[in-house]
């Protein structure tokens, strides 16, 4: 029987290989550091594991949540106030936070580099650089897969073929908004997930 973190990584890898996330086991990983293993409000009340600020207008079809968050400026920590997206289910989820970082690959090569890395662990170095101001987020993100990486791997777990089996969307074309206007950095996600 999986563990409450595995089915959180199944769940969400599952999620993210429908809504045509590259690297799906990674991007669970992503979920699970930035959301509490989908525990914290910002998880609970609005689906969204990324930490994802809402844009200026807000994305259509979403609502948005307000609630502090810590942030990691000019070297020390920070709480501010912030809008965040609220998303119908953690596919949408998935689904815009690609879609985002296509819109923002234009403008920052990191991003860039991420959507044509050839590792998770390559797309997980070049997102970290700007998704967050923590400045060791991919390291505890490859932390989470390196401590789970036989879950990914384990075709006889339970929930896994569930993981497997599901079928990409097509891929979102690139969103001509612009991104948030409002955050202090120049990321759409937060450091960490909101209090």
């Amino acid at each position: 029987m999986p563990t409450p973190q595995q089915q959180f990584l199944l769940r969400a890898a599952a999620a993210a290989r429908v809504a045509g996330h590259l690297y799906p086991d990674f991007a669970a990983c992503e979920a699970a550091l930035e959301s509490g293993w989908g525990h914290s409000q910002l998880a609970v009340e609005a689906n969204n594991l990324f930490g994802q600020k809402q844009a200026h207008p807000p994305l259509d079809g979403t609502e948005t949540l307000s609630l502090p968050t810590r942030e990691f400026l000019h070297g020390a920590w920070v709480s501010v106030q912030a809008n965040w997206v609220k998303f119908s289910d953690w596919e949408s989820c998935f689904r815009e936070r690609m879609s985002l970082l296509r819109s923002l690959a234009r403008a920052w090569p990191n991003y860039r580099r991420a959507l044509a890395a050839e590792t998770g662990e390559q797309f997980i170095a070049e997102v970290s650089r700007t998704w967050s101001t923590d400045p060791a987020r991919a390291g505890k993100v490859l932390s989470v897969y390196d401590a789970h990486r036989a879950i990914f791997e384990d075709p006889e777990l339970p929930g896994r073929e569930v993981a497997s089996q599901a079928e990409p969307a097509a891929p979102t074309p690139p969103s001509s908004a612009p991104p948030p206007a409002s955050s202090p950095a120049p990321s759409p996600a937060s450091s960490s997930s909101p209090a």
